[in-house]
Parts: C-alpha cells; sequence; structure tokens
C-alpha cells in the first residue's frame, strides 16, 4: 500500500533540490555572525506554576517549546530539551528544567521535525495521564515508539479534553524523521478555547458557541510555517487573543522562505489573524539558519514601528519567564 503524502495549502511546496542545498552551504562559509546575544534567562517561577489551577500562563522554555496552563490544564508544545541539535549545540539552557515541568495533561506536537519533537524529552514528560496530540499521520509512528495515549487530527478537526477545545489549524512546511517518510505525516498549528456548552434561547439557533463574558483568551500556537493565506483565515474563524508565532530561521530567504516566515511575514500574519497579543519563538535555541537571534529581534521591531503597532501587543520572553494572562488583557485595543 503506497504512503500517503500530505501537502500545504494550493500545493505550495517546499522541495528543495541538492544543488540549492550545497549553494546555501557554500554560502554560509563566507558569513561571519554575531552570536554574542544571548536570550535573557529568567529564574522559573515553580512555586507558582506547581500551584496555579486558575490563571492562564505561557512559560517559554525555549524554541517552540512552551509550557501553558489553561483553563486548569497543564500542556507543553514542541516538547524539546535537547541539548543539541544535529553537530549545533543550544545556544541557551531550557527555561525549565525538565525535572521541574509540573504534571501535564496535553503534549501538542506541530510536526515531526526533530526540533519539533525530541523522543527522549517526551519520555520524561508523559505519565499516565498525558495525552499526546499530534497530527494525521503521526499516530502510528507514536505507538510504535511506545506512546499509547495519542490522538491525531486532520486540519480543522478538533478535540475536547477538560472543558479546552483544542483545534488543528493549518500551516504552510514540511516534515521528515528518515530518508523514506517524508510528508507521510501532516504539520500544523493548534488554537485552544474554552469549551462553552451551546446556548439555545429557541430552535432557530443554529450549534455556534455563545460566549459568555470573561473565560481566558483563545490561544494559537502556530508551530512552523512559512507565510500563507491560512493566517487570514485562520483569524476569520477564531477570536484570537494571542499568537505564539515563530519569527526565525528565515535566512537565506530564497532557501527558507516557502518553509519559514521573515519578522516581517510574521507580524503580516499576526495582523492577520486579528489577534490582540503576539509572543515570539522559534529563534534564540539552535543554529537552524543563517540569521541570528538578534537579527530576527531587530527586525521584528523596525517592522512593528512600521506598521504602528502598539510595543505592548508584542510580549518578547526570556527563557523560563512566565506571562500570565489576565482575561481582559487579551483584548486591548
Amino acid at each position: 500500500m503506497p504512503k500517503i503524502r500530505y501537502n500545504n495549502i494550493d500545493n505550495v511546496s517546499t522541495d528543495k533540490t541538492l544543488k540549492e542545498f550545497k549553494q546555501w552551504r557554500e554560502q554560509r562559509r563566507s558569513k561571519v555572525k554575531d552570536y554574542s546575544y544571548s536570550v535573557p534567562k529568567h529564574p522559573p517561577e515553580l512555586d507558582y506554576l506547581h500551584a496555579n489551577r486558575a490563571e492562564t500562563t505561557i512559560t517559554w522554555i525555549g524554541h517552540s517549546t512552551f509550557f501553558i496552563q489553561y483553563h486548569g490544564l497543564n500542556i507543553v508544545t514542541d516538547p524539546v530539551w535537547a541539548e543539541k541539535m544535529g553537530f549545533q549545540r543550544r545556544l541557551g539552557a531550557p527555561g525549565i528544567p525538565i525535572q521541574d515541568i509540573p504534571p501535564l495533561d496535553i503534549i501538542l506536537i506541530s510536526h515531526s521535525h526533530y526540533d519539533h519533537l525530541h523522543l527522549a524529552s517526551l519520555r520524561k514528560l508523559v505519565t499516565a495521564k498525558t495525552l499526546i496530540i499530534v497530527p494525521d499521520g503521526l499516530k502510528r509512528k507514536m505507538m510504535r515508539k511506545g506512546f499509547h495515549r495519542c490522538h491525531e487530527m486532520k486540519w480543522w478537526e478538533h478535540t475536547t479534553l477538560g472543558g479546552v477545545k483544542i483545534t488543528f489549524v493549518p500551516a504552510q512546511h514540511w516534515t521528515r524523521r528518515t530518508l523514506f517518510d517524508t510528508n507521510t505525516s501532516h504539520w500544523g498549528g493548534y488554537v485552544l478555547e474554552q469549551n462553552h456548552p451551546v446556548a439555545r434561547t429557541d430552535d432557530s439557533l443554529d450549534s455556534s458557541d455563545v460566549r459568555p463574558p470573561g473565560g481566558p483568551p483563545v490561544i494559537y500556537f502556530v508551530g512552523d510555517t512559512g507565510y500563507f493565506q491560512g493566517f487570514k483565515t485562520i483569524g476569520e474563524r477564531f477570536d484570537i487573543g494571542v499568537t505564539l508565532m515563530p519569527i526565525g530561521a528565515y535566512e537565506p530567504e530564497w532557501f527558507m522562505t516557502s518553509q519559514h516566515v521573515t519578522p516581517e511575514e510574521a507580524l503580516q500574519g499576526f495582523v492577520e489573524t486579528g489577534s490582540q497579543l503576539m509572543v515570539p519563538m522559534h529563534y534564540g535555541t539552535f543554529k537552524l539558519a543563517d540569521d541570528t537571534p538578534k537579527e530576527a529581534l531587530d527586525r521584528m521591531e523596525v517592522e512593528r514601528e512600521r506598521l504602528g503597532i502598539n510595543a505592548e501587543r508584542i510580549r518578547v520572553l526570556g527563557h523560563g519567564e512566565t506571562l500570565r494572562i489576565r482575561h481582559e488583557e487579551s483584548k486591548q485595543d
């Protein structure tokens, strides 16, 4: 039986030839980059995080790994505590040591690339009650690796756990872990929202949610992506409060453009989602491309000013820093 190969919206290709890859490697040798800047490290608020069951919090571990507390659930995205990625050592220690992470209810995996799915980290995090949510096509591999409490989803499908509705949404990317499994599982992001019961006053109402005031903001974890029309579509479908958006691994742009947003494209996508807050990610942890953490942040700041986005709407976290989100905070003007 032939393997299913997954695609992007409009079949946008991220394929690169061996010649293009060699060209990038040759160009890289001539570049001199300043890596003196490091993402600030914050002492994690461990006592608070272990005790918290009420507030919405977002703590940056590094790269695309966040510890999120949402509507009473403890959630980790794209778990990677690895000290190395290939031959490159981690640029900064994880924001919270893996042994200090509070017990997890859910782990969200955006795709199977090694810098987003580190099996050794996963084995240390998973308990009997932890549900792992993965893209379509990845569950069978996870089961083979011993992770049996695993749920996979197609784009736009959702599941509910503990009053939280989790929807798997599109991204523009690709994936591979071996020479033979390119794009045999999908990729995407996740939207977290409180699962409100339907309020029906008469038979004319449809099944859409009637949301009471207050409650946690909708969180959109973008995953790994190039710029694509999906940002606008996702923004039209959800009332997003906070977007966790990649800004790094974009240089050289001629090579990375279809799979990784530039800082300018990240802000464009943020605006198109209609989100109120953006937390940058996917920078400052591993040398995956030729841009530096400082370059990504500087370009983002220049573009923020050009677009006239209020500085308070871009929350740059340090490793280990916790953003506590008041319910009204996600709806700033």
